[in-house]
């Protein structure tokens, strides 16, 4: 186990949890990121878009993984989610979060 997992918890784990309780995956890259490639019945809200649909997230009542690229934008994403209540977790990269479903 390495010195991140110590500190902060192996998020696979997360990842796991979140899916088995009906997560919803939001893809934070651009559409054409987005059209390239993608997880199979992800949502794509681009990040610059993310907080107009705040209210529209809150009606799902379903935990949320944000993905994007490498995981900054996520990130991002998900402090923005966080803050106004709902469970989330940065996913990280699309690719990476993929091969963890």
């Amino acid at each position: 186990m390495g010195l991140l997992n110590l500190l902060f918890g192996n998020k696979d784990h997360l990842i796991k949890d979140f899916i088995d309780r009906g997560a919803v995956i939001i893809d934070v890259r651009t559409p054409a990121e987005y059209k390239q490639g993608a997880i199979k019945g992800s949502k794509n809200i681009p990040l610059q878009g993310i907080n107009t649909k705040i209210e529209d997230l809150k009606k799902l009542k379903k935990p949320i993984i944000t993905c994007c690229a490498s995981g900054m934008r996520s990130g991002s994403a998900a402090s923005i989610l966080k803050k106004h209540g709902i469970e989330v977790i940065n996913g990280g990269g699309w690719a990476s979060l993929k091969s963890k479903l």
